[in-house]
């Protein structure tokens, strides 16, 4: 087992004033004020120099939240710390307007010889055979119609059916 050591971390006279001009304001987000309060607070040359167990009690967080601050700041500084970035993992529809309408249409139509209704996966693999689509997942199909105002419960539509779950 590898031994941890804690990462210390020393403010310079103008970052600790900064930051506690920062938390002086009151209009600053939580998120920032804890964060600020954690820094502060876990300044190895500052006057009230806490171990990360007090910090965590004292601003009633985790000790997991303090070390992950800590380690933030030494790494990528105290602005990065403070002002955590957007996420960037954006997620974009999977089928656009066009492809939801032909996704609809082919729920609404006959269902494949030997079947009694469409599947989720059997909705997938028709839109792929159709080249709508390069690929799609049968979960990404189901997200779609749920959001459409048919009734998938009505065999006058032509309706889906999801296969059951097992209870976990």
């Amino acid at each position: 087992m590898a031994l941890k050591h804690k990462v210390v971390l020393r403010l310079t006279k103008a970052q600790r004033e900064s930051l506690e001009a920062l938390i002086a304001t009151k209009t600053i987000p939580a998120a920032i004020r804890r964060r600020a309060n954690i820094v502060l607070l876990a300044d190895a040359d500052g006057p009230d120099a806490w171990t990360d167990d007090e910090i965590a009690d004292h601003l009633e967080t985790t000790r997991m939240t303090v070390q992950r601050v800590r380690q933030q700041c030494a790494r990528e500084g105290l602005d990065a710390t403070l002002h955590r970035k957007k996420p960037t993992g954006r997620q974009f529809r999977k089928l656009d307007g066009e492809q939801e309408a032909q996704l609809v249409a082919l729920t609404c139509s006959q269902a494949p010889e030997g079947q009694a209704r469409w599947t989720l996966k059997l909705l997938a693999a028709k839109l792929v055979e159709l080249e709508v689509v390069e690929s799609i997942d049968p979960s990404t199909v189901y997200r779609t119609l749920k959001k459409t105002n048919s009734s998938p419960g009505s065999s006058s539509s032509g309706s889906f059916r999801r296969k059951p779950t097992r209870p976990s």
